[in-house]
């Protein structure tokens, strides 16, 4: 006698987003084939969550980046463009005396971009790390003003 797995959703938990036949055909190709992490290891990327306020003269950006220090985060302004990255690798310590049988080890790396109306002045810009979450003050940059020209 055999057991034959009639109904593959109770052994995959995510299937409930599997709605329609098509999904589940295409989902079935790749059962088996998609390389898995080694043992003992994870890499997540992740997108912070961000809250972003605006007032007349500067934007206020929050992002939440748990357990990163300010050394691991990269902010780049270009323009309307912003760009947060960070990366927080935690390993297992070793206490002396102490032999490891089984070490789990992580890399979580945050990156999260965004858009906004007007551009920023980004040598007026300041970044705080407090508590795990970054707080960004981009001032605006000025408008460029039609230059007036008087006539002699």
């Amino acid at each position: 006698m055999s057991i034959v797995l009639r109904n593959r959703s109770y052994a995959n938990p995510y299937s409930f987003r599997r709605v329609n036949g098509f999904d589940r055909l295409f989902d079935s190709f790749f059962d088996g084939y998609v390389p898995s992490q080694a043992p003992g290891t994870a890499t997540a990327t992740v997108s912070p969550r961000l809250n972003i306020s605006e007032s007349a003269a500067a934007y206020t950006v929050e992002a939440e980046l748990p357990g990163v220090a300010k050394e691991n985060v990269n902010i780049s302004v270009d323009g309307k463009l912003v760009k947060i990255e960070a990366e927080v690798k935690r390993n297992t310590e070793t206490r002396e005396g102490e032999t490891v049988v089984f070490a789990e080890r992580s890399t979580e790396k945050f990156s999260r971009s965004f858009k906004l109306a007007v551009e920023v002045d980004d040598s007026k810009s300041v970044a705080k790390l407090e508590n795990g979450v970054l707080t960004l003050t981009l001032p605006k940059k000025e408008a460029l003003r039609p230059k007036q020209i008087s006539v002699q």
